[in-house]
């Protein structure tokens, strides 16, 4: 046993010298992530606790399972966590499909001058804040004055009023959560496809095969590596509502509140009106173990068609 310990510590050691420069450069995302991912981790304590000012974190004393208690008799519990999986996974089915579309329409695209101007266009709203973002689709769907309401006014027709109608966010919010993201996804899938192999391509074409036949054939089916990765990462924050979106785009509005809440705004609600970080505390231990199992699952049903593709 004393020998099986020595050479496993030989080897780890050994690995660590004949790839020191490797862990070297790892060494800064390793403190990084140890101080700002880690280390902020004992703070899940708070979620059992009757936190206060004067005790702190570690001072404040034990109340057990009372702030979980609060969240669930709350009643917003199912309603925060079926808005937030369900708009997380439209979200993500949307990210995909459309990086998809778009990247492989760019790879087809003849002219150099082309691919650079449509993926420039399509990356710039990546670089725009939501709250930039917010005051656009303020003024793109305001009742009175809105550039929607205006052109439909001036056709002849009722105004609609947006803001008051909650089934129309759950088809604006997918929206413009993938304008501002597909072309950042489209890098990726661009990236990918820039390194498949070309001679397949043009094996396919001399045997007659057109671009849709190929596209189907050869593309996609090469592209499903990145597509797992990109889901499962995906997927490990399906929990994790887009928070700035939301609050940024939909605010406190009453009348949108039930189909827009999600775990991230109620959090942030609760804290910001009652002070209560105990309460806030667990609803967000709550969602971080949602999360754990999903991506558990995720990996295992990956893992079970084919070990190469899951994560771990």
């Amino acid at each position: 046993m004393t020998t099986k310990i020595l050479h496993n510590r030989q080897g780890f050691l050994f690995e660590m010298i004949r790839n020191g420069r490797l862990y070297a450069m790892f060494m800064p995302v390793a403190v990084y992530f140890l101080i700002f991912a880690y280390l902020p981790m004992t703070g899940i304590v708070v979620a059992f606790k009757d936190f206060n000012y004067q005790g702190g974190i570690w001072g404040s004393p034990w109340n057990g399972w009372d702030n979980f208690r609060y969240f669930i008799e709350s009643g917003k519990l199912v309603q925060v966590t079926i808005n937030t999986l369900l708009y997380n996974t439209l979200f993500l089915v949307a990210y995909l499909f459309f990086s998809i579309l778009v990247a492989i329409l760019i790879s087809e695209m003849g002219s150099r001058l082309a691919k650079k101007t449509f993926q420039t266009m399509l990356f710039l709203p990546y670089f725009i804040s939501w709250v930039t973002v917010s005051a656009l689709v303020y003024n793109l769907f305001n009742y009175e004055y809105g550039l929607m309401n205006t052109l439909v006014k001036g056709w002849g027709m009722e105004a609609v009023d947006i803001y008051a109608d909650p089934n129309l966010w759950p088809v604006i919010l997918p929206f413009f959560y993938v304008w501002k993201w597909v072309g950042f996804g489209s890098v990726l899938f661009l990236a990918s496809i820039a390194g498949q192999d070309k001679e397949c391509h043009e094996a396919a074409s001399i045997d007659g095969a057109n671009i849709f036949y190929r596209i189907r054939r050869i593309t996609l089916p090469q592209l499903k590596p990145t597509i797992i990765i990109l889901l499962l990462l995906g997927v490990g924050r399906i929990m994790r509502g887009e928070f700035d979106m939301f609050y940024q785009l939909v605010g406190t509005n009453g009348n949108l509140i039930d189909a827009t809440d999600i775990i991230d705004t109620l959090v942030f609600r609760s804290l910001v009106s009652t002070q209560d970080f105990g309460m806030s505390s667990a609803a967000g231990l709550y969602q971080s173990i949602l999360c754990f199992v999903i991506i558990l699952a995720v990996n295992g049903i990956v893992r079970r068609q084919d070990k190469s593709q899951a994560l771990f």
